[in-house]
């Protein structure tokens, strides 16, 4: 071999040897990279507490449709305040307490039922908002209870015969107030609140009622309870709606949680 192939071996074994370490020294900065990561890593994944703001929202308002109706219906007397309470991300406490006074005449009687009443329970928000937007679909669920009173006003007597006119009884042993009655049932609500500002809510709500208890005044049966409507011997299911005017007051608190593993 003369000189000139032999520098050339010479040339291409160093430059052959310098590729070799170049790529040993990337795979050494490559594994030295990993390893620098997997250490951040588990400083991450260490559960250390923060402390991240968490928002709950607080709403509360009246239902329209009672002092609507006191207003056209002069046998009626109502009002009710609602409210609740966010504590997750879709799940709310939920509470209604209200008042009425309900005059009814039947074809055979008349009587007043006044009383108050109160329902706490919760609703699970099952609408995916959009970002921007606070707006609820709900299926919720109430325990309610009423105390109240009812009084019978007239009645007919009952004859079987027809030569004069049935005679209305004013006074005596059937007529008079049955005070302190109370009535507990279960209600299933399905709704919609839809944000107007960014405060102030919209919301109508469907209920389907059961009667849990009912307390049965002497001579007389609980034919209307507050809060839950007419109720019946034959039938203890009763339904109601009502159409809700809200105000939200956002408040905030610090909570410690637990910073997420990276996996």
């Amino acid at each position: 071999m003369n000189n000139k192939h032999t520098w050339l071996f010479i040339i291409s074994c160093l430059f052959l040897s310098m590729v070799t370490v170049a790529q040993d020294n990337e795979k050494t900065t490559e594994e030295i990279s990993e390893e620098a990561a997997g250490k951040i890593t588990e400083e991450i994944s260490e559960e250390k507490p923060v402390k991240e703001n968490v928002t709950l929202a607080l709403r509360a308002g009246i239902d329209l449709s009672k002092p609507i109706r006191s207003q056209f219906d002069k046998e009626f007397q109502g009002l009710e305040f609602v409210g609740d309470l966010k504590v997750g991300k879709r799940l709310h406490i939920a509470s209604e307490i209200g008042t009425e006074k309900r005059t009814i005449e039947y074809e055979n009687l008349n009587f007043t039922t006044s009383g108050s009443y109160i329902k706490l329970g919760i609703d699970y928000n099952m609408y995916n908002n959009w970002v921007g937007l606070n707006n609820d679909i709900f299926l919720g669920l109430r325990f309610g209870r009423s105390i109240h009173s009812q009084t019978l006003n007239n009645y007919l007597v009952y004859i079987n015969h027809h030569y004069w006119d049935t005679p209305v009884t004013a006074s005596g042993f059937a007529n008079g107030e049955r005070e302190t009655l109370s009535t507990g049932w279960l209600e299933i609500v399905f709704g919609t609140k839809v944000e107007i500002t960014s405060k102030f809510f919209l919301g109508i709500s469907l209920r389907v009622h059961r009667v849990l208890s009912n307390q049965q005044p002497d001579n007389f049966g609980n034919l209307y309870v507050p809060g839950f409507n007419k109720v019946t011997d034959e039938n203890n299911f009763g339904s109601s709606f009502n159409y809700t005017l809200t105000y939200s007051l956002p408040f905030r608190f610090k909570k410690k949680v637990k910073a997420p593993k990276v996996p």
